[in-house]
Protein backbone atom coordinates (compact mmCIF):
# COMPACT_ATOMS: atom_id res chain seq x y z
CA UNK A 1 0.00 0.00 0.00
CA UNK A 2 1.11 3.38 -0.98
CA UNK A 3 2.77 5.49 2.12
CA UNK A 4 2.61 9.13 1.77
CA UNK A 5 3.89 12.09 4.32
CA UNK A 6 1.94 15.15 4.78
CA UNK A 7 3.54 17.90 7.43
CA UNK A 8 1.56 17.59 10.51
CA UNK A 9 -0.61 17.60 12.45
CA UNK A 10 -3.20 15.92 11.02
CA UNK A 11 -6.71 15.36 11.57
CA UNK A 12 -9.31 12.97 10.39
CA UNK A 13 -10.85 14.70 7.35
CA UNK A 14 -10.27 15.55 3.80
CA UNK A 15 -7.23 17.15 3.02
CA UNK A 16 -6.15 18.58 -0.16
CA UNK A 17 -2.78 17.41 -0.95
CA UNK A 18 0.33 20.26 -2.13
CA UNK A 19 1.55 20.15 -5.29
CA UNK A 20 4.94 17.78 -4.84
CA UNK A 21 2.73 15.33 -3.29
CA UNK A 22 0.42 15.21 -6.44
CA UNK A 23 3.38 14.62 -8.55
CA UNK A 24 4.19 11.75 -6.11
CA UNK A 25 0.32 10.34 -6.53
CA UNK A 26 0.53 10.79 -10.32
CA UNK A 27 4.02 8.72 -10.18
CA UNK A 28 2.69 5.54 -8.01
CA UNK A 29 -0.84 5.93 -10.80
CA UNK A 30 -3.26 6.07 -8.04
CA UNK A 31 -6.60 5.96 -8.29
CA UNK A 32 -10.02 7.83 -6.76
CA UNK A 33 -11.21 4.93 -4.43
CA UNK A 34 -7.52 2.87 -3.54
CA UNK A 35 -6.55 2.96 -0.23
CA UNK A 36 -3.49 4.11 1.30
CA UNK A 37 -1.46 5.22 4.48
CA UNK A 38 -0.89 9.02 5.51
CA UNK A 39 1.58 10.01 8.26
CA UNK A 40 2.91 13.10 9.55
CA UNK A 41 6.42 12.10 10.87
CA UNK A 42 4.95 12.87 14.48
CA UNK A 43 3.87 9.40 15.59
CA UNK A 44 0.92 6.93 14.02
CA UNK A 45 -0.34 6.40 10.97
CA UNK A 46 -3.29 7.67 9.06
CA UNK A 47 -5.70 4.97 6.73
CA UNK A 48 -6.68 6.87 4.16
CA UNK A 49 -8.53 7.08 0.53
CA UNK A 50 -7.55 9.09 -2.42
CA UNK A 51 -10.95 10.51 -3.24
CA UNK A 52 -10.37 12.88 -5.74
CA UNK A 53 -7.68 12.75 -9.03
CA UNK A 54 -4.81 14.66 -9.59
CA UNK A 55 -4.51 17.16 -10.56
CA UNK A 56 -6.52 18.68 -7.70
CA UNK A 57 -6.08 15.34 -5.66
CA UNK A 58 -7.54 15.09 -1.88
CA UNK A 59 -7.88 12.37 0.52
CA UNK A 60 -10.16 11.17 3.18
CA UNK A 61 -8.07 10.59 6.51
CA UNK A 62 -9.85 7.81 8.46
CA UNK A 63 -8.44 7.36 11.72
CA UNK A 64 -5.40 8.04 13.51
CA UNK A 65 -3.57 4.23 14.18
CA UNK A 66 -0.57 4.62 16.92
CA UNK A 67 1.76 2.40 15.30
CA UNK A 68 5.33 2.97 16.18
CA UNK A 69 8.36 0.82 14.33
CA UNK A 70 11.29 2.63 15.88
CA UNK A 71 14.43 1.95 17.61
CA UNK A 72 13.43 1.36 21.53
CA UNK A 73 16.81 3.82 22.24
CA UNK A 74 16.90 7.60 20.52
CA UNK A 75 20.32 7.12 18.58
CA UNK A 76 22.16 10.30 16.78
CA UNK A 77 24.92 9.31 14.58
CA UNK A 78 27.42 12.10 14.37
CA UNK A 79 29.03 11.10 11.35
CA UNK A 80 32.02 12.71 9.49
CA UNK A 81 30.66 13.63 6.40
CA UNK A 82 31.72 11.36 3.10
CA UNK A 83 31.86 12.18 -0.03
CA UNK A 84 29.83 12.49 -3.19
CA UNK A 85 26.46 11.03 -2.96
CA UNK A 86 27.63 8.29 -0.09
CA UNK A 87 25.87 11.28 2.37
CA UNK A 88 22.58 10.83 0.72
CA UNK A 89 22.78 6.97 0.84
CA UNK A 90 23.93 6.96 4.93
CA UNK A 91 20.80 9.55 5.51
CA UNK A 92 18.49 7.02 3.35
CA UNK A 93 20.10 3.94 5.22
CA UNK A 94 19.96 5.42 8.11
CA UNK A 95 16.69 6.37 8.37
CA UNK A 96 15.94 2.45 7.16
CA UNK A 97 17.74 1.37 10.14
CA UNK A 98 15.93 3.74 12.79
CA UNK A 99 18.03 6.50 14.17
CA UNK A 100 16.20 9.28 15.45
CA UNK A 101 19.15 11.94 14.21
CA UNK A 102 21.75 12.36 11.67
CA UNK A 103 24.50 15.15 12.47
CA UNK A 104 26.90 15.82 9.40
CA UNK A 105 30.14 17.03 11.11
CA UNK A 106 32.83 18.87 9.27
CA UNK A 107 36.37 17.08 11.02
CA UNK A 108 40.05 17.58 10.40
CA UNK A 109 40.35 14.94 7.47
CA UNK A 110 36.53 15.80 5.74
CA UNK A 111 36.54 15.75 1.54
CA UNK A 112 32.91 17.23 2.15
CA UNK A 113 32.97 20.26 3.21
CA UNK A 114 30.18 22.94 3.82
CA UNK A 115 29.08 25.79 5.86
CA UNK A 116 26.54 28.82 5.45
CA UNK A 117 23.78 28.73 3.04
CA UNK A 118 25.29 25.80 1.03
CA UNK A 119 25.48 23.19 4.45
CA UNK A 120 21.72 24.71 4.92
CA UNK A 121 20.77 23.62 1.45
CA UNK A 122 22.39 20.12 1.91
CA UNK A 123 20.95 19.45 5.25
CA UNK A 124 17.17 20.08 3.24
CA UNK A 125 18.12 17.82 0.69
CA UNK A 126 19.25 15.05 2.96
CA UNK A 127 15.96 15.39 5.09
CA UNK A 128 13.87 15.16 2.08
CA UNK A 129 16.06 11.92 1.22
CA UNK A 130 14.70 10.74 5.07
CA UNK A 131 11.20 11.49 4.54
CA UNK A 132 11.10 9.78 1.13
CA UNK A 133 12.95 6.43 3.09
CA UNK A 134 10.17 6.77 5.82
CA UNK A 135 7.76 6.31 3.30
CA UNK A 136 8.94 3.23 1.72
CA UNK A 137 10.65 1.53 5.22
CA UNK A 138 7.17 2.50 7.42
CA UNK A 139 8.81 4.42 10.16
CA UNK A 140 6.13 7.07 11.29
CA UNK A 141 8.30 9.15 12.92
CA UNK A 142 10.60 11.55 10.69
CA UNK A 143 14.20 11.47 11.82
CA UNK A 144 15.96 15.04 11.74
CA UNK A 145 18.95 15.94 9.60
CA UNK A 146 20.96 18.76 11.45
CA UNK A 147 22.72 21.16 9.46
CA UNK A 148 26.57 20.60 9.12
CA UNK A 149 28.96 21.58 12.19
CA UNK A 150 32.44 21.29 12.94
CA UNK A 151 33.08 18.69 15.40
CA UNK A 152 35.05 20.77 17.83
CA UNK A 153 31.70 22.81 17.78
CA UNK A 154 29.34 19.86 18.36
CA UNK A 155 31.56 18.45 21.53
CA UNK A 156 31.17 21.65 22.76
CA UNK A 157 27.34 22.19 23.02
CA UNK A 158 27.19 18.46 23.97
CA UNK A 159 25.59 18.40 27.88
CA UNK A 160 28.64 16.98 30.38
CA UNK A 161 28.50 13.05 30.42
CA UNK A 162 27.74 12.89 33.93
CA UNK A 163 24.52 14.91 33.58
CA UNK A 164 22.07 12.37 32.66
CA UNK A 165 22.84 11.52 29.49
CA UNK A 166 25.68 9.35 30.68
CA UNK A 167 29.25 8.37 29.34
CA UNK A 168 27.98 4.53 28.30
CA UNK A 169 25.54 6.07 25.93
CA UNK A 170 28.50 8.03 24.54
CA UNK A 171 30.65 5.59 21.57
CA UNK A 172 33.69 6.54 19.23
CA UNK A 173 33.70 3.69 16.34
CA UNK A 174 37.09 3.02 16.78
CA UNK A 175 39.60 1.68 13.78
CA UNK A 176 40.56 -1.75 13.93
CA UNK A 177 43.45 -2.12 15.92
CA UNK A 178 42.48 0.33 18.92
CA UNK A 179 43.82 -1.72 21.74
CA UNK A 180 41.90 0.85 24.00
CA UNK A 181 38.14 -0.03 22.35
CA UNK A 182 35.80 -2.39 23.89
CA UNK A 183 33.98 -4.77 21.89
CA UNK A 184 30.76 -3.55 20.74
CA UNK A 185 28.59 -6.42 22.52
CA UNK A 186 31.10 -5.89 25.94
CA UNK A 187 29.57 -1.78 25.56
CA UNK A 188 26.04 -2.61 24.45
CA UNK A 189 25.76 -4.74 27.83
CA UNK A 190 26.29 -2.32 30.08
CA UNK A 191 23.19 0.17 27.82
CA UNK A 192 20.21 1.13 29.33
CA UNK A 193 16.74 0.96 27.55
CA UNK A 194 15.95 4.96 28.43
CA UNK A 195 19.58 5.75 27.18
CA UNK A 196 19.80 8.32 24.43
CA UNK A 197 22.80 7.05 22.36
CA UNK A 198 25.19 9.19 20.19
CA UNK A 199 27.69 7.59 17.94
CA UNK A 200 30.25 9.39 16.87
CA UNK A 201 32.44 8.12 13.80
CA UNK A 202 34.93 9.72 11.78
CA UNK A 203 35.25 10.96 7.04
CA UNK A 204 37.28 9.19 4.66
CA UNK A 205 40.59 8.36 6.78
CA UNK A 206 39.09 8.48 10.09
CA UNK A 207 39.13 11.10 12.84
CA UNK A 208 42.82 12.53 14.00
CA UNK A 209 44.53 12.02 17.36
CA UNK A 210 43.29 15.27 18.48
CA UNK A 211 39.67 14.94 17.97
CA UNK A 212 40.16 11.46 18.89
CA UNK A 213 41.03 13.17 22.51
CA UNK A 214 38.47 15.77 22.24
CA UNK A 215 35.85 12.85 21.79
CA UNK A 216 36.90 10.94 25.19
CA UNK A 217 37.28 14.06 26.68
CA UNK A 218 33.44 14.82 26.06
CA UNK A 219 32.74 11.02 27.31
CA UNK A 220 33.18 8.83 24.65
CA UNK A 221 33.95 5.40 25.22
CA UNK A 222 36.17 3.90 22.10
CA UNK A 223 34.09 0.70 20.15
CA UNK A 224 34.85 -1.46 18.11
CA UNK A 225 32.70 -3.41 15.37
CA UNK A 226 35.55 -5.84 14.34
CA UNK A 227 38.80 -6.42 12.93
CA UNK A 228 37.77 -5.07 9.55
CA UNK A 229 38.21 -1.77 7.87
CA UNK A 230 34.64 -0.03 7.11
CA UNK A 231 33.74 2.62 4.69
CA UNK A 232 32.61 6.25 6.35
CA UNK A 233 29.22 5.97 5.25
CA UNK A 234 29.17 2.09 6.50
CA UNK A 235 30.46 2.01 10.27
CA UNK A 236 27.75 4.26 11.44
CA UNK A 237 25.13 2.06 9.66
CA UNK A 238 26.41 -1.29 11.15
CA UNK A 239 26.36 -0.29 14.63
CA UNK A 240 22.23 0.64 13.71
CA UNK A 241 22.37 -2.94 12.76
CA UNK A 242 24.12 -4.42 15.89
CA UNK A 243 21.42 -2.37 18.03
CA UNK A 244 18.88 -3.40 15.64
CA UNK A 245 19.84 -7.14 16.30
CA UNK A 246 19.30 -6.48 20.14
CA UNK A 247 15.94 -5.22 19.90
CA UNK A 248 13.06 -7.16 20.92
CA UNK A 249 11.03 -8.18 18.27
CA UNK A 250 7.62 -6.86 18.00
Amino acid sequence: MARLFLPGPLSAGSLDLPRDVVRHVQALRLCVGDDLTVFDGLGGEWPSVLVSPPPAARVELLRHVAVERELPTHVTLAVGMPANERMDWLAEKATELGAAQVQPLVTARSVLRLDGERAARRAAHWQAVAQAACEQCGRNRLPHIAVPTRLDAWLAGLPAAGDGSGAAGRCLLAAPGDGHALPFATWAAGLTGSQNLLALSGPEGGLGPDEIAWAQSAGFVAVSLGPRVLRAETAPLALLAALTARAPLD
